[in-house]
């Protein structure tokens, strides 16, 4: 086996947003990356194709592995011939309005594969850092607000209890093994990157769709629904941040701020020079089972042990994810 290498990271999950902001980042850092994708039908995997186009970065400092967290085979063969210093696990069915739809596969690969991941972890010669991604959905309807790092869980969906199994594993085998392993309890962040499938990404692209005329209406669930809504690229350094701590601890990121569906649907309408009332209509078929109450985070630890914050404010952001819908529409 190579001898472990501090300056090399492999991170799960490296094609969604938040493991493309993370290869840029820890390139710029000087990192080797590697990344484990899951082999489909498809190759498409457009957060990360500008290093493709790049001789001097993929397949030099950027590598890619196949590999699924419902292998242990492919894990482990993965981990033993990269040897990294620090491990992101960012992998998951992380959509939680679908995990209502297929909970058993939600779990397998949400709480079953962090704790493959652990097993494999603590049998290496010199086990590296891990960073594990956590989930607000972990809190479901906290009785308290804002949360932080010893608030109690009380899930409310199959992702939130899959979550929060992971999370606790991940405390477990740190206090057993001695393992350097850091939750973080990341609250919703948005970016021009985020999936299709995300509110935030739905109505930004809506917004300008309707501006040039591609489509007509915004249908929507419940437009009360609150969340703590920041910014993926910050919250992407708070995962770096935590492995470069001396010790291995949990840490909520957060802006500690809520905000709306409604909220969101006056940004980014506001940002094309729409007004969303005349837009934008409820749907029952989006509302969840159950939805999660009161999430807002407290990072106060995050910025006191970390000197993290939590980036640009949710107004400008929005706006930001709009734009960029409108340029990418507008563009043939």
């Amino acid at each position: 086996m190579p001898p472990l290498n501090t300056k090399t990271a492999l991170i799960t999950g490296i094609t969604g947003q938040d493991g493309s902001y993370l290869t840029e980042l820890l390139l710029d850092k000087g990192y080797e990356v590697h990344g484990l994708v899951r082999r489909t039908s498809t190759l498409n995997r457009s957060r990360l194709k500008h290093f493709y186009v790049d001789d001097s970065i993929y397949n030099r400092r950027l590598f890619l592995h196949y590999a699924d967290l419902d292998d242990s085979t492919t894990l482990r063969r993965v981990l033993l011939k990269v040897a990294p210093g620090e491990i992101y696990h960012l992998a998951g069915q992380s959509h939680v309005g679908l995990s209502f739809e297929i909970p058993e596969s939600t779990c397998e690969m949400t709480a079953v594969g962090t704790l493959r991941l652990l097993e494999i972890i603590r049998d290496m010669p010199a086990p590296p850092k891990l960073y594990h991604a956590s989930s607000s959905e972990v809190f479901g309807q906290p009785l308290i607000a804002p949360q932080d790092e010893q608030t109690p869980f009380a899930p409310v969906s199959p992702y939130g209890c899959a979550k929060a199994f992971a999370t606790q594993m991940v405390g477990i085998y740190r206090k057993t093994y001695g393992l350097f392993a850091c939750n973080g309890i990341m609250f919703n962040h948005e970016s021009p990157r985020r999936g299709e499938n995300f509110v935030t990404r739905k109505v930004c692209h809506a917004a300008a769709a309707i501006k040039l005329g591609l489509e007509k209406e915004l249908l929507l669930g419940d437009l009360s629904s609150q969340r703590d809504w920041g910014d993926a690229r910050q919250y992407v350094t708070g995962m770096w941040l935590a492995l470069q701590h001396p010790t291995s601890e949990d840490f909520v990121f957060a802006t500690g701020k809520l905000h709306s569906v409604q909220d969101l649907a006056a940004h980014a309408f506001a940002a094309v020079g729409l007004d969303w009332h005349s837009y934008v209509k409820t749907d029952p078929r989006f509302l969840r089972p159950i939805e999660p109450a009161r999430l807002v985070g407290n990072p106060a630890k995050a910025i006191r042990l970390l000197g993290w914050h939590a980036g640009q404010p949710f107004a400008e952001l929005i706006k930001e994810m709009t734009l960029a819908e409108l340029q990418t529409l507008g563009t043939p």
